[in-house]
């Protein structure tokens, strides 16, 4: 019944701005108001990284949850872990408002929301209060995206203290280096200042590493538009500093793929300046996805990001490549079903390729998505 409520209620949500639309479905999860599943999860859709026991491989991406409001409600609704995030040190409003634009027949966003959030300090006493619940912390993979004010005069100073701010309270970090919405933010991906960032990161994360904390993995998540000349000296100096994992990809400033009106213009909202993420993204982050596997001969876990809209396209990231994936725009027009699409789709394919893990389809297509040209979109 919940369900089906819901999936009533999306219309009317995509008729609301967009903020609005996103701020009942926070406060809907707050009240406990969502679908719950109908049943467990299938065995073989869980893994084990990092220490860390995923039910099955579907995440809740950085962005949808910012301060840490609904972790639970999300793991409660279906999700395999959720990602809290991006925060910073300081609170901070963001981009000037409308900031977030529907290409409804897309099936994408583009946002230049601008790492608006309440600041470390809220997020942490959230997170604290879950782990201080009646009845013991609830289960279920937590991570803590940081990221760096737009106005600090040292932002490597800014993801060390996301790190000393949440070692006791995150399962695991993500290091949000690409988002397009700060001014300069990418540039940390540049292999000589992306190498000193982590080096600080890292060493940050290591002192609460023995006694304190058996592991505490920190993760990587790159923008789909670095030069592809440049991709593999990036990989390299993820590797070389022994990174747990990479997220794969943040959204694109490209405008490829998106639909012409009946003159074959773009239209209009499409020309808004920020990030694109949804449907159109999916090739190009796919085959980023794919480049990285190969080149680093699964020597990572990578998790699987950017377009996923359906089963198929979320079949699509494992064979690439991905080990764990995330959602977010795909949830706003296709509802909390989508969950159970990507679920069944896997586990369908486990069955008929004989596979009793996600391991035996991870990569198996990686070559294929690896000779195409993301730049272009492309095959050769």
């Amino acid at each position: 019944m919940m369900r089906a409520l819901m999936t009533l209620a999306r219309p009317a949500l995509l008729t609301l701005p967009p903020e609005t639309a996103h701020e009942i479905a926070l406060k809907s999860l707050e009240a406990g108001l969502f679908p719950r599943p109908s049943k467990e999860d299938d065995k073989r859709l869980s893994q084990t990284f990092w220490g860390l026991h995923f039910s099955n491989p579907i995440g809740i991406a950085a962005g949808f949850d910012k301060n840490g409001r609904v972790p639970d409600a999300l793991l409660q609704g279906g999700f395999g872990y959720a990602e809290a995030g991006t925060v910073t040190p300081r609170p901070q409003s963001g981009n000037p408002t409308p900031r977030v634009f529907r290409l409804i027949q897309d099936r994408a966003l583009i946002n230049r929301l601008g790492f608006n959030n309440d600041g470390h300090e809220a997020l942490y006493h959230r997170l604290v209060a879950r782990q201080n619940a009646e009845g013991g912390k609830p289960e279920g993979v937590v991570g803590v995206n940081i990221g760096a004010n737009k106005d600090s005069v040292d932002r490597v100073a800014d993801y060390t203290a996301g790190i000393h701010r949440f070692h006791d309270v995150a399962d695991y970090f993500t290091v949000n280096i690409s988002s397009p919405n700060t001014p300069g933010l990418r540039d940390l991906q540049a292999p000589k200042e992306l190498d000193t960032l982590l080096r600080a990161v890292l060493q940050a994360r290591d002192e609460y590493l023995g006694d304190k904390r058996e592991n505490l993995p920190v993760l990587v998540k790159l923008a789909p538009d670095i030069a592809q000349d440049d991709l593999f000296s990036v990989l390299d100096v993820l590797q070389q500093q022994k990174i747990d994992g990479i997220i794969i990809s943040n959204t694109t400033l490209s405008r490829q793929n998106l639909l012409k009106d009946k003159e074959g213009h773009t239209i209009a909202q499409a020309k808004e300046a920020g990030g694109l993420s949804g449907a159109p993204l999916h090739k190009r982050s796919t085959i980023v996805l794919a480049k990285a596997y190969r080149h680093l001969g699964g020597s990572i876990p990578l998790i699987g990001v950017g377009g996923i809209h359906d089963g198929q396209s979320a079949l699509d990231k494992v064979e690439a490549g991905a080990s764990l994936l995330q959602l977010y725009t795909g949830l706003i027009y296709e509802g909390a079903g989508l969950l159970d699409s990507i679920k069944e789709e896997l586990a369908q394919k486990m069955e008929a390729t004989g596979n009793q893990s996600l391991s035996g389809l991870t990569g198996s297509k990686a070559e294929d998505w690896a000779q195409c040209d993301y730049e272009t979109e492309t095959t050769p």
